[in-house]
């Protein structure tokens, strides 16, 4: 047994700096209902091709047979999709390596999640990670370009807590001067409403391409505004983990900060992702893609498949550049990747 268990250790996605590839963040789709000025010019639609549900589902089973333990659904807008239900369903009946049930979540702009997210705990989603990026419907609606969003997300926020999808997660971009006033509500919000908050420094992945160090709000400045309304303690985080984890003071509450610009964890990198039209990409900063569906649509086996995998992982960069003389923006912008 000792044996076959270091077999299943050397067969696990490993790329050449030594990480464990074990998170799968696959998009299954780039259409989106929301045009969040940090993201999108408002002027483009979706711009690749959706996969049948069925090859999603078998590149997630041939991934999972390297390694994978955790599966993250993206989009785009993933609840734009019918069936998104059903390949919840099927991808909870694959096990890990170690016969463990997969770690499956979803991150949305929770527009559609308050009729949804029944179905989703019951398909076997075990968790969702919700886009918003300021809470007052107003803000909110020059931030989206959606004017009746608000309460409906904030709707499907509070029905993933009830049904169970725990710790329900919501994100925040911020960018200098239009949101970051928004950071002292949101840790309000955080104890209120019994979720983690997370705050994001803006990365350059936008379609319009204005980023610059400037507009990045970055970590030490949230702690010092949310430190405003009540002071943040920092508490333990897994080494993969991409943020760094805070609770207030008296205990009641979580705030995370995902800090790529100002604190990289590439170090630590332990994800893949997979976009709508079957491409592989090893970072978000990637400036190539590698065309898995091209080998399923010769005809490949999942050996084949395998192998493709394990030659991509290789070419993992080591980290991204944002803010050096040299930084190249990435070959797709966020909306065409899935976070």
């Amino acid at each position: 047994m000792a044996a076959i268990a270091e077999l299943a250790r050397d067969t696990r996605l490993t790329d050449k700096y030594g990480r464990a590839i074990t998170d799968l963040r696959i998009a299954i789709t780039d259409r989106c209902n929301y045009k969040c000025v940090y993201c999108r010019t408002g002027n483009q639609g979706a711009l690749y091709a959706e996969l049948p549900f069925s090859d999603y589902l078998r590149i997630a089973r041939v991934l999972t047979s390297l390694g994978i333990t955790k599966v993250r659904i993206t989009g785009g807008e993933p609840l734009l999709r019918h069936g998104v239900v059903e390949f919840v369903r099927e991808l909870s009946r694959l096990r890990t390596m170690d016969g463990e049930a997969l770690d499956i979540a979803i991150t949305t702009n929770g527009h559609l999640l308050a009729e949804m997210a029944q179905p989703l705990k019951d398909a076997g989603l075990r968790r969702v990670t919700v886009s918003m990026d300021a809470v007052d419907a107003e803000r909110f609606a020059r931030i989206t370009r959606v004017s009746n969003g608000f309460q409906a997300v904030l709707a499907g926020v509070r029905e993933s807590r009830r049904v169970g999808l725990s710790p329900v997660k919501i994100n925040c971009v911020l960018l200098r001067g239009f949101n970051d006033d928004q950071i002292p509500a949101f840790g309000r919000f955080a104890r209120e409403e019994g979720v983690v908050v997370r705050f994001i420094e803006f990365m350059p992945l936008e379609e319009e391409r204005v980023w610059s160090p400037d507009i990045v709000v970055r970590l030490e400045q949230i702690l010092e505004r949310m430190a405003e309304f009540r002071r943040l303690m920092e508490i333990p985080h897994e080494r993969s983990e991409t943020a760094r984890r805070y609770r207030f003071e008296d205990g009641a509450g979580e705030i995370g900060i995902i800090a790529p610009v100002s604190h990289p964890f590439c170090g630590h990198c332990s994800r893949v992702r997979v976009t709508s039209d079957g491409k592989i990409r090893t970072c978000l900063f990637s400036v190539f893609d590698h065309d898995l569906a091209s080998v399923m649509r010769r005809g490949g086996s999942d050996d084949d498949m395998a192998a493709f995998i394990r030659k991509a992982i290789q070419r993992k960069e080591a980290r991204h550049h944002i803010g050096e003389p040299d930084f190249v923006p990435a070959s797709r912008t966020m909306v065409h990747i899935g976070g």
